[in-house]
């Protein structure tokens, strides 16, 4: 059962990551805990998930992605302990708990940050694989975080802050959804497929398979911001473990904002229908990465 393979991928995660972060009890201690809060015992694990379920899908051994599903993660946690800095987001609320700069101060949180990125790739090169396996790996998560993937969107997410957006008439949105769809696909989709192929590469992908893989990711980074927009404006903080709110108080362009909420909901399915099309020409078995695909567009949090 799906359920029963991502309980245990989570579990490898969380594994990895546990031998990976430094101890808390060594100095510097306060940046040591602070690396762990940001890290350990929460979120949805999505990215290694995804790296599991492409590899495995492909002949790869689980412990053979150990380490990619590891430095995913740890990119992600780092950009989310950024984000919610005051400069940035200026969250307090992050897993539903206090978010790092909160819960030790800013500096740390910074330092926190920079530490966890530059441990996700030292993960990679010292990771048990061939040395053009890991090359290949280190190539990937570094082009889809930095200024061609997460930090570029992100750059483009603070300059659109403030200027909103309103539901779309016929023709009127295109401008700003065609801004808003490359904002997020750097932002939010390049670690998403940057996850999918640092697994189908550890299974040994073709370039074809890679392509076909590709367009599964395109469509599921897009799918799981368009249900993070809405999941902004319909669930509480305490179900999502967030501030609830933030897009509309901070007058961030969204899907909802441009499309309408029913607009949202109808491309959401588009792409759930563009993700089963594409897993659709891959060899082997790809049912844990279409389930995935379910997860993000079903999602309640």
């Amino acid at each position: 059962m799906a359920s029963e393979a991502f309980a245990r991928w989570a579990a490898r995660t969380e594994a990895t990551l546990e031998r990976l972060l430094p101890d808390p009890a060594q100095e510097p201690s306060r940046l040591h805990a602070a690396m762990r809060h940001a890290t350990l015992g929460g979120g949805k694990r999505m990215r290694p998930l995804l790296v599991y379920a492409a590899g495995t899908a492909l002949g790869a051994d689980e412990a053979a992605l150990d380490a990619p599903a590891a430095a995913v993660e740890l990119v992600h946690a780092y950009s989310l302990v950024h984000d919610d800095l005051p400069a940035m987001d200026d969250d307090d609320l992050r897993r539903g708990r206090p978010t790092v700069h909160v819960a030790f101060d800013e500096a740390t949180a910074i330092l926190a940050g920079d530490a966890l990125q530059t441990l996700a790739f030292s993960a990679l090169a010292e990771a048990d694989a061939p040395a053009a396996l890991r090359v290949d790996w280190v190539r990937t998560l570094a082009s889809a975080s930095g200024v061609a993937g997460m930090c570029g969107g992100q750059a483009l997410d603070i300059d659109a802050t403030g200027s909103g957006g309103r539901p779309a008439t016929a023709g009127d949105a295109s401008e700003p959804l065609a801004r808003l769809q490359r904002m997020h696909a750097l932002k939010t989709g390049a670690l998403i497929r940057a996850a999918v192929r640092m697994g189908a590469l550890g299974g040994g992908a073709d370039a074809g398979t890679l392509a076909q893989l590709d367009r599964y990711a395109d469509a599921l980074g897009l799918a799981f911001q368009v249900r993070d927009d809405l999941l902004d404006i319909e669930a509480s903080s305490e179900t999502l473990g967030k501030t609830a709110g933030k897009d509309v108080a901070q007058a961030k362009s969204t899907y909802p904002a441009l499309l309408g909420v029913d607009g949202a909901r109808a491309r959401l399915e588009q792409l759930a229908t563009e993700m089963r099309a594409a897993l659709a020409g891959i060899g082997g078995d790809c049912a844990l990465l279409d389930a995935l695909g379910e997860m993000a567009v079903r999602r309640n949090h």
